[in-house]
C-alpha cells in the first residue's frame, strides 16, 4: 500500500490572491472551449481515468495540487512551473508534501489536449488542473459539476510566495488563511474534506500521538505502531475509506480519528463541531456544499492578457 503514501494537503492564500479584476469574473464560464475545443471535457476524463489506473494516488495528488495552486497567487496552474534556478513554488519546503503523480495527471491530461489538432495550444494549464480535479472527485464516487473555464496561465513562481498554514493550526489561524482567498469558516470546513481521499506522511501528525488528548487511545495506538517502526516513510490514511470521495472524514472526526490536528480541531472547537455534525449525517449536504466551495475557490485570482496571462504550451515553463 505505501503506493498510496500522500503528504499532506492544505489550502491558504495571501489575501492578494483572491483579488480577481471584473473582467476575470466575466470570462469564466462552463462551455468557454465549446466551439475551441469541443472535445476538451472528454479528453481530461479519460486521460485521468487513464492516471489514476496507473496509480491510486493520481486522484487525491491531483485535487490537492489544485487546491495548493489557488491558494498561492490564484489558479494559475503557477505550482507547475520548474524554474531553472530552482526558485519555484514546488520546491518551497511546504509543498514538498504534494506527490509527482499529481504533476504528471496534469501533463498527462495537457499532452492528450494538445494531441488533438483542434485543441493544440489552445487550452490554458490552469483549466485543465481545475478539470482534473474535477475527474478527481467524480470518478473516487465524488459529486459531478460543471467547470467554469476561461483561465489564463501565469508566468511568474516563487519560493517566497507560498504561504500556507500547517498541521497544528488552530481554528483561528485557519479561518484567517481561509478568509485571504474571500472563503467563510462553512466552505473552510467542508474544502477540508476533501481529506476524505489519500494519506499524510508521519511527520504531519506524529507529535499529537500520545499527547493530544481529542485523539482516540486505539487510533493513537494504532499509528504509534506504524510511526515507530517507520518514522521517516510511515503513513496513515486520512480517513478510513481513503479512495472513495465520501463523508467519513466528518464521522471520524467525531470518534477522535482525525489525522492531522487542524482537521481534529474542526471538530473540537465548539464553533465549527456544528458543520462537522451536520455533513456528518448528511452526505448530500456535503457534496452539495463541496461543489459551491470549489466553485469559489476556482475563480482566486485568475489571470487574464490583460494582467500578464498566457496559454502554455508546457506546463512546466512560462512560453
Amino acid at each position: 500500500m505505501a503506493s498510496l503514501r500522500l503528504g499532506l494537503f492544505v489550502a491558504a492564500a495571501v489575501v492578494s490572491a483572491a483579488l480577481m479584476p471584473p473582467s476575470a469574473v466575466a470570462q469564466l464560464r462552463p462551455g468557454y472551449y465549446s466551439s475551441i475545443c469541443p472535445n476538451l471535457e472528454l479528453i481530461v476524463k479519460s486521460s485521468v481515468k487513464q492516471s489514476m489506473a496507473q496509480s491510486p494516488i493520481s486522484a487525491p495528488a491531483a485535487l490537492r495540487l489544485f487546491f495548493h495552486d489557488c491558494a498561492v497567487q490564484g489558479c494559475d496552474a503557477s505550482i507547475m512551473i520548474v524554474n531553472s534556478n530552482g526558485d519555484d513554488e514546488w520546491r518551497n519546503p511546504d509543498n514538498q508534501s504534494l506527490k509527482p503523480e499529481g504533476f504528471q495527471v496534469i501533463l498527462n491530461a495537457k499532452a492528450a489536449v494538445d494531441s488533438d489538432p483542434q485543441c493544440q495550444y489552445k487550452v490554458s494549464c490552469a483549466d485543465i488542473m481545475a478539470l482534473a480535479a474535477r475527474e478527481s472527485v467524480v470518478q473516487s464516487g465524488g459529486p459531478y459539476y460543471e467547470v467554469e473555464l476561461g483561465r489564463y496561465d501565469g508566468r511568474l513562481s516563487t519560493k517566497a510566495s507560498v504561504v500556507l498554514p500547517h498541521a497544528n493550526f488552530t481554528l483561528d489561524q485557519l479561518n484567517s488563511f481561509f478568509s485571504g482567498l474571500g472563503l467563510s469558516q462553512s466552505e473552510m470546513i467542508v474544502l477540508s474534506g476533501g481529506h476524505t481521499l489519500g494519506a499524510a506522511d508521519c511527520p504531519f501528525f506524529q507529535y499529537r500521538i500520545g499527547t493530544d488528548p481529542t485523539m482516540d487511545a486505539s487510533f493513537a495506538s494504532q499509528l504509534n505502531a506504524t510511526c515507530s517502526s517507520n518514522p521517516t516513510s510511515g503513513f496513515a490514511f486520512l480517513d478510513t475509506s481513503p479512495v472513495t470521495f465520501d463523508n467519513t472524514f466528518f464521522r471520524n472526526l467525531q470518534s477522535g480519528k482525525g489525522l492531522l490536528g487542524s482537521d481534529q480541531v474542526l471538530y473540537t472547537d465548539t464553533r465549527s463541531r456544528g458543520t462537522v455534525n451536520y455533513y456528518a449525517t448528511n452526505q448530500g449536504a456535503f457534496f452539495g456544499d463541496f461543489v459551491a466551495a470549489m466553485t469559489k475557490l476556482g475563480r482566486v485570482g485568475v489571470k487574464t492578457p490583460a494582467t500578464g496571462g498566457e496559454i502554455r504550451r508546457d506546463c512546466r515553463f512560462p512560453n
